[in-house]
């Protein structure tokens, strides 16, 4: 109780969610209740939530929109600190698009192409958020974040602010100096270039037809599950293994796409493990590869 008055002083009652099913905050649809969920809106609130369970030993976790989380059926024990829809300001100037964390990859794609600026329009069909992408360098269609980054706010674990170069951000494979630091991304700035705004349009809508096409989006899921093995495609190496439409409960490996994982509409977060470890094991077994999961999981399954 006296975690929960401390966070409600620092960010506002209205803000501070006990119990807060994850299963609403998650693209899977799936996942137990969180003991605290926490929606700050600035960088200051962020450092007085993160002190707090510092102080008190309480475990927390950063989260954007939940598009690569997958969370235990049990929930978290814990404070989830959401930088989301209280942090995504989006401000153009010039060639240079000036976003907080919290922002959608898709609305800041669709500011950049309303100024007639182009490089961002991979990033127009992934569901997270900017800070998430920061994180993991996300990418899609030839195109990634490390491309585009100017630079980039981070609060580090101490609740320093730094402002990291393209280069400082060490941008790589689904990885960065945010994701092995475990910093916080809080803001950044794309360079873009000046453009024509019926061919952005156009290429963002040929993107999306693709998606459409190949992708089960009309399942809860979280993306990619696995990171791309050198030389290799996840996809691929799941459906030669006979993977297809493999299914655990309501969890299963698209019959669209082997690249994802699915549910179905009930699946609990241990039967989505359970079918990424069958997996796994399945792909190692025939080819001598491991998948590595793109998909975080955390909480109690």
């Amino acid at each position: 109780m006296d975690l929960y008055k401390e966070l409600c002083a620092a960010v506002g009652t209205e803000n501070v969610l006990r119990d807060e099913p994850m299963s609403r905050h998650t693209t899977f649809r799936i996942g137990g209740p969180a003991d605290f969920f926490v929606l700050p809106s600035s960088t200051a609130e962020i450092k007085a939530v993160r002190e707090l369970c510092r102080m008190g030993k309480t475990p927390c976790y950063i989260m954007g929109n939940g598009s690569d989380l997958l969370v235990g059926d049990k929930g978290y024990r814990g404070v989830i600190i959401q930088v989301y829809k209280r942090m995504n300001e989006i401000r153009v100037e010039g060639e240079r698009i000036f976003v907080q964390a919290g922002a959608l990859l898709s609305k800041t794609a669709a500011a950049a192409c309303e100024a007639s600026l182009t490089g961002m329009e991979f990033a127009s069909g992934i569901p997270g958020t900017v800070g998430g992408a920061l994180r993991m360098n996300a990418g899609a269609y030839d195109g990634e974040m490390k491309q585009i980054v100017e630079s980039a706010e981070v609060l580090t674990a101490d609740g320093e602010v730094l402002l990291l170069s393209a280069g400082e951000l060490g941008m790589g494979y689904r990885t960065s100096v945010i994701s092995k630091n475990d910093y916080v991304a809080l803001s950044a700035v794309l360079k873009l270039e000046k453009g024509e705004k019926d061919s952005i349009r156009a290429r963002m809508e040929e993107l999306k037809k693709k998606r459409v096409e190949k992708q089960p989006l009309e399942f809860g899921s979280a993306g990619s599950t696995f990171k791309r093995p050198e030389g290799h495609f996840a996809g691929k190496l799941i459906q030669d293994a006979g993977l297809r439409g493999y299914r655990v409960g309501d969890a299963q490996v698209s019959e669209k796409h082997c690249g994802f994982v699915i549910n179905r509409g009930n699946a609990t977060a241990a039967e989505v493990a359970r079918l990424m470890e069958d997996v796994a094991d399945r792909v190692e077994e025939q080819f001598g590869i491991r998948l590595d999961p793109e998909v975080k999981k955390i909480g109690e399954f």
